[in-house]
């Protein structure tokens, strides 16, 4: 009677159904700012959902991966006009639960949501701002950056021009306050590889229109006046963040030099044009979903969130802490279609990266560049490296 009995028991846990197990569901902020930018090229004006759309398509991507693991991804946005406050954004998307939060903030912004959310034990993944004290004097242990700073960009770009030969430099920088922070971060890694800025001159910003009808005019005897007399250079290099003057430089200067740095040759995350290991994958759903390109700002926030969806699936957690330990440990990468595959600097939460290097129809070459070597990783070539660090991580 006793066998029989376990006998039926074993026969029911056998016909029996497995449980499915619970799904992890991992809630994402995003707060973003709306562009309201007037640029030289019509061509380059940002689309209205520029870094949400890259963030939007990673949630996607995590949850592809995320139906096998019983994971859920979801998104949830704020994008703020003008003087909206970030901490309130901040504020809003905590009491919905969410700890995770993707930020496309200047770098003022960002230092206050995330002082103001560390209380609440929340990280950011910040995909927008390149401001280098963000890295140094004013990190934040709850801030991780996607985004490459300015000096990753500057030494990817100086790297290239040293190592084509092209070391002497006229730098021209805009009044700006982006523009010169843009220009210490390229004086400084010219002083890193060995190039030398013959000189240096500022281009005011006098206001007025960017393009006018008779602009072309203006420009094309304006510029060669603007960098006559200057001693000779290989290359003209321009810091000009503020879209105003760098894109008329091209073909419009006194002596015949090629131009890098805001136009020309431009160091960047991202770029169209980019098809190799495997980027063009990327490249076709992402214009598929969102009829246009994909820009620097929208890789830097698909990155970030897809770093997210790297470490949950790691470590099948949606707690912050969890997940921010395991992105700071060595076992931590993401691949993200640049041939070599991003860790985390432990020392200011900066995501190593290859820099493109691109002239608005190519990618011309891809920084580190041969010959720039390191003991640990060739990437950290590019940006603050840990002897140079002044973050103090608490």
């Amino acid at each position: 009677m006793i066998r029989t009995s376990v006998v039926a028991t074993l026969l029911v846990i056998a016909v029996s159904p497995a449980l499915p197990a619970s799904t992890l569901d991992v809630k994402i902020g995003y707060i973003g700012t709306i562009e309201k930018t007037t640029t030289i090229s019509l061509l380059e004006m940002p689309a209205p959902n520029a870094g949400l759309a890259g963030a939007q398509l990673a949630v996607d991507d995590n949850n592809t991966t995320g139906k096998f693991l019983n994971q859920s991804f979801a998104l949830q946005e704020i994008m703020l006009n003008g003087e909206d406050d970030p901490a309130a954004a901040m504020q809003k998307l905590s009491d919905a639960g969410i700890s995770l939060i993707v930020a496309d903030l200047p770098a003022d912004g960002l230092i206050k949501a995330a002082d103001a959310g560390r209380e609440r034990g929340l990280v950011f993944f910040n995909a927008g701002a390149t401001d280098d004290r963000l890295r140094q004097d004013d990190c934040r242990i709850n801030v991780i950056h996607a985004a490459p700073s300015r000096a990753m960009l500057g030494d990817a770009l100086a790297q290239y021009l040293v190592w084509k030969h092209w070391t002497r430099w006229f730098l021209v920088f805009g009044s700006h306050e982006p523009d010169k922070l843009f220009a210490d971060a390229l004086r400084r890694s010219a002083t890193r590889f060995g190039a030398r800025i013959v000189q240096e001159r500022e281009f005011k910003d006098t206001g007025g229109a960017r393009r006018t009808d008779t602009g072309l005019v203006q420009i094309q005897s304006q510029i060669p006046l603007f960098t006559q007399s200057a001693p000779d250079y290989d290359v003209l290099v321009t810091a000009d963040e503020s879209q105003v003057f760098a894109d008329y430089m091209p073909f419009r200067t006194s002596q015949p030099r090629p131009v890098a740095g805001s136009a020309g040759l431009e160091p960047t995350s991202w770029d169209a044009s980019f098809g190799q290991w495997g980027a063009l994958q990327l490249q076709s759903r992402f214009t598929k979903k969102f009829s246009r390109w994909m820009t620097a700002l929208d890789m830097q926030a698909w990155t970030a969130v897809r770093m997210i969806g790297e470490a949950v699936s790691r470590t099948n957690s949606a707690d912050a802490k969890t997940i921010t330990r395991y992105m700071r440990g060595p076992d931590f990468a993401v691949a993200a279609f640049k041939g070599d595959k991003l860790t985390l600097r432990d020392w200011d939460l900066q995501l190593r990266q290859p820099i493109l290097l691109a002239d608005g129809r190519t990618v011309v070459s891809v920084s580190p560049q041969p010959g720039f070597l390191h003991q640990h990783s060739e990437l950290d070539t590019l940006g603050f490296d840990r002897p140079d660090t002044k973050c103090q991580l608490k």
